[in-house]
């Protein structure tokens, strides 16, 4: 088999990749806390982890992409008390939002999408287990991890004891042992949510909810673990702690893979700025595939800056691929990625030299090569790429509806949910689109 190499934030180093269990790779990504819409930091590394999976599923047999979703939040208490709602009011939106604006960048739907209020009796054993292993303590109403407990905690993000308090943005409460303790249960307040617990009725911290999905769907130890760079600390860091000092012995997740965040105009995206984008007015400009295309335009481990010109470029290139694909509509799609693509994407997901790869069968394709083209159109299923005829492409993207609909329908078939898939199909049809399966999940979607 082909090897696979990633970038291990644990181990500093870029590792060949070695599955637990080759017949199911395991796989985690950090969703989104459902209070709003999401921004285009948000999406971009929802697509790197979708080529991630994609490249998985073009390798092992079996692999299982779990992705949370943050549904016990103090930002989501807030806004449900600021409109007198009960918090699943306030999460239903941003949650159906927020597939849309996904299916909209053609991402794979995961395999199982846990949520933090469905998941309180794993949270509570998980706190249980730390307390009775001497790594959390009871206080005010409060269960905390202590940080001294753990004789590993800051190796994962690189930090001294100084530069952990400096950064772990928790309160300095009188109750604490230490400065860097974090809560992992925390009392709630009659006008806030609350569940029971050993401890009283409460809510838990933030960090222990993927510790809880994650051993719930995944097991104690699991193959890759996602996210911005951003989480590496606290949240990581916490979640690291928390599972391995609940489970002695485990190792938690083996890779940790993470993306640099992205730059909007040369600068850090902002609100204070003007140019914090949200994702759904981004999509208003540029199909979700152009949308898509640029994100992956920059290795993920660099600094993608995102602007409005640069999406006119990732634009521009499509069309290029396209007007290749619409000479030769009429050739299969080739039973493998070419190695112009795949030994880039092998190499720590380098997108760049992928596209590099993109652009060459692209010049044979346009000059008659079918087998090029048909490299082109195999290269663009681990992509995520060319999702649409070329007829469609060239008079407009399809709309978001049919994409999110689209999307929950590769879900139903993966459960072998074939009457849901029915009826899928039935609603993207009411809205004038065929859609048309390839293998792994892969469609496509036409004007009927």
């Amino acid at each position: 088999m082909t090897q696979l190499t990633l970038y291990n934030t644990r181990t500093r180093t870029k590792e060949v990749f070695t599955p637990l269990d080759p017949t199911n790779v395991r796989a985690y990504l950090c969703g989104p806390t459902v209070y709003d819409r999401a921004h285009i930091g948000n999406a971009r590394n929802v697509v790197i982890f979708d080529i991630l999976i994609r490249l998985l599923r073009r390798l092992y047999p079996k692999v299982t992409y779990v992705r949370n979703i943050t549904d016990i939040d103090d930002k989501i208490n807030a806004r449900a008390k600021e409109r007198g709602l009960p918090i699943e009011a306030v999460t239903e939106g941003p949650i159906r939002f927020y597939h849309e604006d996904m299916g909209a960048l053609y991402t794979l739907p995961p395999d199982i999408e846990p949520r933090a209020t469905e998941h309180l009796g794993e949270i509570i054993d998980i706190i249980q287990r730390l307390i009775a292993n001497g790594h959390a303590y009871v206080a005010d109403g409060h269960v905390l991890f202590s940080v001294a407990s753990d004789k590993d905690y800051g190796k994962f993000s690189g930090r001294t004891p100084d530069e952990l308090i400096a950064g772990a943005r928790v309160d300095v409460a009188p109750y604490k042992r230490d400065a860097g303790d974090f809560v992992l249960w925390k009392p709630s307040s009659p006008d806030l949510p609350g569940w029971s617990s050993p401890w009283g009725r409460g809510r838990p911290g933030w960090h222990i909810e993927c510790s809880a999905m994650s051993w719930k769907h995944l097991g104690e130890n699991f193959d890759i673990h996602g996210g911005g760079d951003d989480l590496i600390f606290p949240h990581h860091e916490n979640e690291i702690a928390q599972s391995c000092c609940a489970f002695p012995g485990s190792h938690f997740a083996n890779v940790w893979v993470h993306n640099r965040m992205l730059l909007v105009n040369g600068e850090k995206m902002s609100k204070s700025l003007g140019n914090f984008l949200v994702l759904h007015d981004v999509l208003k400009k540029a199909p979700g595939e152009a949308v898509r295309f640029m994100l992956m335009r920059s290795h993920y481990r660099s600094t993608l800056d995102f602007s409005d010109a640069g999406l006119r470029e990732a634009k521009a290139e499509l069309d290029r691929f396209y007007r290749a694909l619409e000479k030769n509509q009429d050739v299969p799609v080739a039973a493998e990625v070419p190695d112009c693509v795949l030994e880039p994407l092998l190499d720590d997901l380098n997108t760049p030299g992928a596209i590099a790869g993109l652009h060459g069968l692209a010049d044979a394709a346009l000059a008659g090569d079918a087998t090029a083209a048909g490299a082109l159109k195999a290269a663009g299923q681990v992509l995520g790429l060319f999702n649409v005829s070329p007829d469609e492409w060239f008079r407009g993207d399809i709309p978001v509806e049919a994409q999110a609909l689209a999307e929950q329908r590769v879900a139903a078939r993966q459960r072998k949910d074939f009457a849901e898939s029915d009826r899928l199909r039935d609603e993207i049809a009411k809205l004038g689109y065929l859609i048309e399966d390839g293998p792994r999940g892969a469609y496509t979607l036409r004007k009927s």
